[in-house]
């Protein structure tokens, strides 16, 4: 094995155009690798020397290398090293990344918190930042000596690396031919719509006003600005005491910065009643403020490529931390609203030529703005998009998983109306109206993961509903005894990540998922055989669980990583979110191997790129890839739906 990291300059904005692009750039350099074998010493190469004649000899044989976050230097290898340099250029597949270890371990993916969070012995070099600003971006003010402390920070990263990996479980061959599937996808890229794009930031101030008149509107004008200092105080007032120790800086001061956003806007899907209604739609209209749908045109633009318009690198794999679900970098394709202007050619026809975006294209521009996202991106000339999503693949998962749900997976089996399904057996009733159907609706999605009346009350505003508690709390009732499996299978999980945990190193079974505690992290084997793990697990004092969430980076001088408790609720969610992503991975290595053109993927949803003449049969191929399941999911019902157009939608 090779283990490798570059350091290199550019004119070229990393951080504005992506990795992509700056590989690319005519400008970028390679200043130094540093590399080792195996166990070996960490050497440099810096240009002008000849290449290591023992990198090249093993890259030739066709061994791994291992990066950290090896896209970058997979890319810098392949752009630079080997045409300027005369290296010989690996393929994809000897690539392993070992920032997708750490976060298939359930860890953060960046080298700098990766060692901290895995205790390992050897961590990043902190003081490299000011280095890479002399040394790597214009006007490259740096000293000869500059230039060789920069090289032993690159020699310290290696080192981290190897330490870190080393600490954590390896990669397993389905989870690296996953990722190399994952990086295939990135490489190709989707094409973007650039003058759309361009076209959209012109609306940025219409866009401001709306958000900003939506605040005034849910504060009752007692907040005009989410930029207002006003708003934090506002919205502390309004969340209870676990929203507020998250709002809690080290030094005791308030706080609703991004990341404090982030956890805010989880917990507030987790927990309602911390995070109300009012005080999470405030906290997301500042998100929106700094990342609206204007930033993301904006992205757009800056990341395609110049060439040929194509945005690649958009897809983290493993990126969320408890379940292995993908992330999305970039363009952020998993956060696009699904909201789809219903002519965008309309729309985009009027927006080019910076036409007033009157109500026949929406009420507010924000909306309008909006609904063009998924249209911005298009298929090339002579193609079109073939879309599919699975139906209702959680509400799937959750009962298969349960091994007691049979029933409800014979309505969908029978391609039956779910929610009218649920009404009946709820109500009692051999008619349901359209009341009691969006009544069923809201206690499917809210109910299934253990939710109570704070979860249907949040969930029943979203699809337009107000419960008063009473109502909540008897549509609950009814939704649980209507299925019994799901209280059921809430108690086995319980049962056997708390019996794993009191017997470490024994393994405990239930709902097709088996828990073992290795008297540091609390694993859990699903039924693909993939593992996760609730990371340095442990019983607090009042007798509940907590691990460290990657999710939550803590301060520079903490002395622990924030913990999160975990109920059985969590659990369940994590397994059939979980699940439901191994079956993406599944189908997604299918098409792999029959050169069928995925460009993206988004949660439950597939989009593929191929010829128009061509569109039928990968229209088939695809349900039949996508309904079939995998030998380890024997008895999951899957259904999909789906579409052939030119723009996404």
């Amino acid at each position: 094995m090779i283990w490798i990291d570059f350091e290199s300059r550019s004119e070229c904005d990393l951080k504005r155009h992506g990795v992509y692009n700056y590989a690319a750039d005519p400008s970028t350099r390679v200043l130094c690798m540093a590399w080792a074998l195996d166990d070996g010493e960490v050497e440099i190469w810096a240009p002008g020397q000849k290449f290591p004649k023992a990198v090249a000899d093993a890259v030739a044989k066709g061994d791994t290398i291992y990066a950290h976050n090896a896209a970058f230097e997979r890319l810098i290898w392949s752009y630079v090293l080997g045409p300027d340099h005369n290296a010989p250029v690996p393929t994809l597949e000897q690539y392993y990344c070992t920032a997708a270890q750490a976060r298939a371990n359930c860890g953060p993916g960046s080298l700098e918190d990766v060692g901290r969070f895995a205790g390992a012995a050897m961590k990043k070099d902190h003081k490299g930042t000011a280095l890479v600003r002399k040394c790597c971006l214009p006007p490259f003010k740096h000293t000869p000596q500059d230039l060789q402390d920069l090289f032993a920070y690159c020699a310290q990263d290696v080192r981290a690396m190897r330490a870190v990996s080393q600490a954590m479980r390896p990669l397993s061959a389905q989870e690296l031919a996953d990722y190399h599937v994952n990086e295939r996808i990135n490489d190709r890229g989707v094409l973007v719509d650039v003058d759309l794009a361009k076209a959209a930031q012109n609306y940025a101030a219409q866009e401001l006003a709306a958000i900003e008149a939506e605040v005034v509107e849910v504060t009752g004008g007692a907040i005009t600005s989410v930029r207002s200092p006003k708003m934090r105080e506002w919205v502390w007032e309004r969340v209870g005491p676990e929203a507020r120790k998250l709002m809690t800086t080290d030094e005791g001061k308030q706080s609703i910065d991004k990341s404090v956003r982030a956890a805010l806007l989880i917990l507030a899907e987790e927990n309602p009643d911390e995070v109300p209604h009012a005080p999470a739609t405030v906290i997301q209209a500042a998100d929106d403020i700094f990342s609206s749908s204007v930033a993301k045109f904006v992205r757009f633009a800056q990341i395609a490529d110049e060439e040929d318009q194509r945005v690649r690198g958009a897809f983290v794999f493993a990126g969320g931390s408890a379940t292995g679900r993908a992330a999305s970098y970039g363009i952020q394709l998993h956060n696009l609203s699904r909201k789809t202007a219903k002519d965008p050619e309309a729309v985009r026809h009027a927006m080019c030529r910076g036409h007033q975006i009157t109500p026949e294209f929406g009420v507010r521009v924000t909306d309008v703005l909006k609904g063009m996202l998924r249209p911005a991106i298009v298929a090339a000339t002579g193609h079109v998009f073939v879309n599919y999503d699975w139906n209702a693949i959680e509400a799937r998962v959750l009962p298969w998983l349960s091994e007691k749900g049979e029933a409800t997976l014979d309505v969908f089996r029978r391609g039956e109306d779910m929610y009218v399904a649920t009404a009946k057996t709820m109500f009692r009733v051999d008619e349901v109206s359209p009341d009691q159907r969006q009544q069923a609706k809201v206690a499917i999605l809210a109910c299934g993961f253990g939710g109570g009346v704070g979860a249907l009350a949040a969930m029943g505003r979203a699809y337009g509903l107000v419960f008063s508690e009473p109502e909540a709390k008897r549509i609950v009732d009814l939704w649980r005894r209507a299925n019994p499996w799901a209280q059921n299978m809430w108690r086995r999980t319980e049962e056997a990540y708390r019996g794993a945990m009191r017997n470490p190193g024994k393994g405990f079974t239930a709902n097709r998922v088996t828990y073992m505690f290795d008297k540091q992290h609390l694993w859990y084997a699903l039924p693909s055989a993939r593992l996760l793990c609730y990371p340095h697990a442990r019983f607090e004092a009042d007798g509940e669980i907590t691990y460290a969430k990657a999710a939550w980076k803590p301060a520079a001088d903490a002395k622990e990583w924030p913990r999160a408790k975990l109920w059985y609720g969590i659990a369940v969610e994590n397994i059939t979110q979980a699940t439901a992503h191994d079956v993406l991975r599944h189908s997604l290595r299918v098409m792999d191997a029959e050169d069928i053109a995925v460009l993206a993927h988004v949660h439950d949803e597939v989009l593929v790129e191929c010829s128009e003449s061509d569109a039928q049969r990968v229209s088939q191929r695809m349900q039949e890839i996508m309904c079939a399941a995998p030998e380890w999911a024997e008895g999951l019902p899957l259904a999909v739906a789906g579409s052939v157009a030119t723009r996404y939608s």
